[in-house]
């Protein structure tokens, strides 16, 4: 009889010119199971950190999906885009002179105004939905397209270098950002408030929440019983801890609450037992410890 696949996350540097669904193919046959799912989709143009949870550990992506990301960038000045990126049509192009006379003291000034918490308009082609709709399907069938502005954190938006280019002006930049922020809005505002238009060229995801994209692997090289980050350590990477003695452990596996006492830190805590076994994610509630999210415990000893 086969063996059930090992539960764990994987972190996977994706290329350019594929989509975050085919580095989930491709690894659902590396790890010979369907159970793989991934935390937070990358556009195909993009490269970096994609991480992906196999069996049970899918149940961690939800966290993961909202950890604060960073992003190496390059944008643009002088064009905008139907897609305020590089796969997009033409929408606008700004005169040489224009882009020229763009000074580094005005592309800081307006990337300072679009640092912080901030209120952000999503690109029109996006997965955002629309009465039922992706808002990019809705763009694709000719419909004008005018999503809500959603607040977002830019925790940092830092210009490393710029270069002119057959009349562009291409900058290099680095963007610290929390869930749900979009780097071509980025891009597209940027060229907005400097009146010359702007797109996204590149984008590279290097960071969410703990996890780097230097620990990933790319698809040729990734062996998935080797990289694999179990459970419990992925779990111990996200939250703070709450390690259980032999009864606890068992108890808490039942569905049973814990009475513990004591002042306990808000949000989610990874439940340890003692053999190093993640048993559940749990929060508190009066001094009483309740699971939110349960592990098989058969899985993480998997092979």
């Amino acid at each position: 009889m086969n063996q059930r696949p090992a539960s764990g996350i994987l972190l996977v540097d994706k290329p350019q010119g594929i989509t975050s669904h085919d580095v989930v193919a491709r690894v659902r046959r590396l790890a010979g199971t369907r159970k793989v799912g991934h935390a937070g989709t990358l556009d195909p143009m993009a490269t970096g950190l994609l991480i992906l949870g196999i069996e049970s550990s899918t149940r961690l992506l939800t966290y993961v999906v909202g950890a604060a990301k960073e992003y190496t960038a390059t944008i643009r000045l002088g064009s905008s885009t139907t897609t305020d990126d590089a796969e997009g049509d033409e929408l606008g192009r700004a005169r040489a002179e224009s882009v020229a006379a763009v000074e580094e003291t005005a592309i800081r000034r307006v990337m300072a105004r679009l640092t912080g918490d901030i209120e952000q308009v999503p690109s029109a082609v996006s997965a955002i939905k629309v009465d039922g709709k992706r808002a990019y399907a809705r763009v694709r069938a000719g419909e004008e397209v005018q999503l809500a502005s959603r607040p977002v954190t830019v925790s940092a938006f830092e210009l490393l270098s710029s270069a002119t280019r057959d009349g562009y002006l291409d900058l290099d930049v680095r963007v610290e950002c929390s869930s749900g922020t979009y780097i071509r809005a980025l891009a597209r505002d940027l060229g907005m408030g400097l009146g010359v238009g702007g797109h996204l060229t590149a984008l590279r995801r290097t960071r969410i929440g703990p996890f780097t994209v230097t620990d990933a692997r790319t698809l040729d090289e990734l062996n998935v019983a080797e990289e694999l980050i179990g459970p419990a350590d992925a779990a111990r990477r996200l939250f703070p801890v709450l390690d259980l003695d032999q009864q606890q452990a068992v108890d808490l596996g039942h569905g049973k609450k814990l009475a513990l006492g004591g002042e306990q830190a808000a949000g989610p805590q990874a439940a340890i037992a003692p053999d190093g076994r993640l048993v559940g994610l749990v929060e508190f509630h009066g001094g009483t410890a309740r699971s939110i999210v349960n592990f098989p415990p058969d899985e993480e000893r998997a092979s």
